[in-house]
């Protein structure tokens, strides 16, 4: 069968093992897979990374304090990257420093994520750029505050129990068994997030989300496109703002829901009381399913 383009001479380099001591940690990757897993003992996070493609060789992996946080940062050394998860038309562009460092000052990556400093990387589907990945495994300790950026490529998060911040461009993310602050920013791809402990913050620009037994004291998605799905959901505080795609939640605790949509029909499954429900449509059918024993005064404005 025809391919987009020649895959050239693979390589991979044996898996390298790094030690990352301290409270706080962060990591960068441009492209590749991010695993994080819960470490059962030890007291530092240990990464191993994996450079394959036929220009993995080139690819550098440095470590080393960046102000009060422990870094690792895989250096792509180009600013043309190619990256056959993003397809033959798929694109990203990203400021990238010279360090390897990139995403950390609070914007958004991804097609419209122009960072103040740094040379501007493109990563696309095309052939010609530099074709290397790295895979990175994380293996995280009990408490610890981790911050991943990942451009293009998939995150998979398990078991992790501390404060952990996934940050990435055009990637999916998976969470699963996640306890503590968990905080996810991704720019286009999927989310999906289950058996969640804590106070969780997606904040999402397009994809679908997807959230299963996520319980906690405060809970806020923000996305720009795509459908949310949820049922088992527990919060004191529920805050939901969704540009379009409507959502579907089902069995929701909550004494505190606000649902601000763009378009799109919205199907609320409440499981219990409530203190206060706003649910503020631009357009689209809103649907809210109470228990029996539920009293209220209710407000309904309709265009």
């Amino acid at each position: 069968a025809a391919t987009p383009f020649a895959l050239g001479a693979q390589q991979q380099l044996p898996v390298e093992r790094f030690t990352l001591a301290g409270p706080d940690v962060a990591v960068y990757d441009l492209v590749g897979t991010m695993r994080v897993v819960g470490a059962a003992s030890g007291s530092d996070v240990v990464a191993e990374v994996s450079r394959g493609g036929p220009d993995a060789a080139k690819l550098k992996v440095e470590t080393g304090p960046i102000g009060a946080r422990q870094t690792l940062r895989v250096v792509f050394p180009s600013d043309e990257i190619t990256s056959r998860a993003l397809g033959r038309g798929g694109s990203t562009r990203l400021r990238v420093r010279d360090d390897g460092t990139f995403g950390d000052d609070g914007r958004r990556g991804g097609a419209a994520g122009i960072f103040a400093r740094g040379s501007e990387v493109t990563i696309s589907g095309r052939s010609g750029g530099l074709d290397a990945h790295a895979d990175v495994t994380l293996r995280v300790p009990k408490g610890k505050r981790l911050i991943v950026h990942l451009a293009v490529g998939d995150a998979q998060v398990t078991n992790v129990d501390g404060d952990l911040r996934v940050d990435v461009a055009a990637a999916d993310v998976t969470t699963s068994g996640t306890r503590g602050r968990l905080s996810l920013d991704t720019g286009s791809g999927e989310v999906r997030v289950t058996d969640a402990e804590g106070e969780l913050d997606l904040d999402t620009g397009s994809g679908d989300v997807t959230l299963t037994r996520v319980s906690g004291k405060r809970l806020s998605v923000d996305a720009g496109s795509g459908t949310l799905r949820g049922s088992d959901v527990a919060a004191d505080v529920l805050s939901l703002d969704l540009g379009s795609g409507g959502a579907t939640l089902a069995n929701v605790h909550s004494s505190d829901i606000t649902l601000d949509t763009g378009s799109g029909d919205v199907d609320l499954g409440l499981a219990g009381n409530v203190r206060s429900l706003v649910v503020d449509s631009g357009s689209g059918d809103v649907t809210v399913r109470i228990p029996e024993s539920l009293g209220a005064t209710l407000d309904i404005d309709a265009g």
